[in-house]
């Protein structure tokens, strides 16, 4: 899908005021069923895109994530927020490239984060973090096409939960020229607060993957995104496995009866072939 700019304003109007659900679908066609449920904006998701090619989160290769972000793109009409991981490169330069490529996709926003994938360092250090934001940035502006770039920091989500270091690497980003910023796990109101109240005005996105507080909460927090990562993706495949296993150890197919009907969920595609 071209890059159209219109999907890009409305993605970053939806940023300047108040709060928003910007949920994660893992195919198109639960990309299509979360539009019809009415949400203005989409996310993807690393780990669910994985687990439906077979693999463990962050297992999918450069090109089937940009096909992936493509056809997530093509096939909806509200804005989409690209989970690109850490880049998929190391350093700042071919982070750039990547971006580069990326951006012409169709997505309205992209996202880098700061993990290393290597759990004895587990964060790439500060100043290496800040340039591969940095090098975004440019990759993005060059471009042309205004994608918001979102900074993620991932201490609390690879076993550095350090409230300051967090907030000093998203403020980091920030200055380096992340339009969103993110730390996913934060886990208690109060460090989210702590979290928005450092950044603003910039907006910060909050990862919910269970019920630990509500939308409301969170608006009047001063988040102005919310998603849910990987969460939707488990839940379905939780109902999988629940229905499944239950045939797989009984023989019986009670978790069946507790699916929708067919007819409602066949009618939620009809006309978008």
């Amino acid at each position: 899908m071209p890059f159209t700019a219109d999907r890009v304003w409305e993605f970053r109007r939806l940023h300047e005021s108040g709060c928003f659900i910007i949920p994660n679908p893992w195919d198109v066609g639960s990309a299509r069923l979360l539009v019809r449920l009415g949400f203005q904006a989409l996310a993807t998701t690393s780990s669910g895109f994985a687990w439906s090619l077979g693999r463990a989160d962050n297992h999918a290769s450069f090109d089937e994530v940009i096909g992936h972000f493509t056809a997530i793109s093509a096939a909806v009409g509200v804005p989409v927020n690209g989970d690109f991981e850490g880049g998929f490169a190391v350093e700042p330069a071919a982070v750039a490239a990547n971006v580069a490529a990326a951006a012409s996709t169709g997505v309205a926003g992209l996202s880098i984060e700061d993990s290393t994938s290597d759990p004895s360092a587990p964060l790439f250090d500060f100043d290496h973090a800040v340039e591969r934001i940095h090098a975004a940035r440019q990759a993005i502006d060059e471009s042309g096409t205004g994608v918001m770039l979102t900074g993620r920091s991932e201490g609390f989500i690879v076993g550095r939960p350090d409230l300051r270091e967090t907030i000093r690497r998203l403020a980091a980003y920030a200055e380096a020229g992340a339009d969103c910023l993110y730390a996913p796990g934060l886990g208690t109101l109060a460090d989210i607060v702590a979290v928005v109240d450092a950044m603003g005005p910039r907006p910060v996105n909050v990862l919910v993957g269970s019920d630990f507080v509500t939308a409301s909460q969170l608006a009047d927090a001063g988040v102005r995104r919310i998603s849910v990562g990987g969460a939707l993706a488990r839940a379905a495949l939780t109902g999988l496995l629940d229905a499944a296993g239950e045939i797989a150890q009984r023989g019986t197919f009670s978790g069946l009866g507790r699916a929708r009907a067919f007819a409602e969920i066949n009618a939620a595609f009809l006309g978008d072939e």
